[in-house]
């Protein structure tokens, strides 16, 4: 199957609300090379508002059972406001998650970024809810199939902006209840032990594979702090990240 062919199948898993067996299950030469290949095609001509991680905690690679980090875009469309419900009925399998976010002020590129570069070019940070949802049946894939399913993008919510100096993001503790129940607690060290690291590592991986950079402006997901949480109409997701402050989305 051709590149295109691949994104428009994802597509059409995505706007039918309809999942497919994993590419991998019938092309084992299926890699991740083509992966983010077939994910390159699926982001021209949509409006980028960043990045997003996935699989930087070991917590996340063990519930998916996928070893490396990888990453994805954020479609702007896809932006939730704070106090929105999000309807179940427009995704698939939803999952929440808890996760830092970092809004850039200056641009990243280049094979040597470090965390130290990440923490300068930092504007501001937030905490930050995706609802992941993938296109495959059962959540499972192999890591060139999430590459091109764009690692479960969703929907996704960004609190309130906070300045970045002072904040020791690494110690920051975050805790995921649903419905008010306490479901899992993490500390900022759960992302490749520093959440800036994930950023650093996203900017050195954008260059190796020939892309532009992060820039000014751009929303980046540092990668879920704990394992997902699925979720169904009615339910309510608290996301508390200490000095980041508490975010709430809902589900009808």
């Amino acid at each position: 199957m051709t590149i295109s062919g691949i994104a428009a199948r994802l597509d059409t898993a995505r706007r039918e609300r309809s999942a497919i067996a994993p590419f991998s299950d019938t092309d084992p030469s299926f890699e991740l090379e083509l992966g983010y290949r077939v994910q390159h095609h699926r982001r021209q001509g949509r409006p980028l508002a960043g990045w997003k991680l996935g699989l930087t905690a070991h917590v996340k690679q063990r519930q998916v059972g996928v070893d490396t980090p990888l990453y994805g875009f954020l479609d702007a469309a896809d932006g939730l406001n704070l106090g929105q419900p999000l309807p179940i009925d427009t995704l698939i399998a939803p999952r929440a998650e808890p996760e830092i976010v970092f809004v850039l002020g200056d641009d990243l590129a280049g094979p040597h970024i470090t965390t130290a570069d990440v923490l300068t070019a930092t504007a501001a940070v937030a905490a930050g809810i995706e609802i992941i949802d993938s296109r495959y049946e059962d959540y499972r894939f192999t890591a060139a199939d999430l590459a091109a399913d764009n690692v479960s993008a969703g929907r996704y919510l960004v609190g309130p902006p906070q300045l970045p100096q002072g904040l020791e993001l690494d110690l920051l503790g975050a805790v995921l209840s649903k419905n008010g129940d306490v479901i899992a607690t993490a500390a900022g060290a759960a992302v490749m032990g520093h959440p800036a690291a994930a950023v650093a590592w996203l900017a050195r991986r954008l260059h190796a594979d020939g892309e532009a950079g992060l820039r000014c402006g751009q929303v980046i997901f540092a990668g879920g702090l704990t394992a997902a949480v699925p979720v169904a109409a009615g339910d309510t997701i608290t996301v508390d990240i200490g000095q980041l402050g508490r975010i709430t989305q809902s589900f009808t």
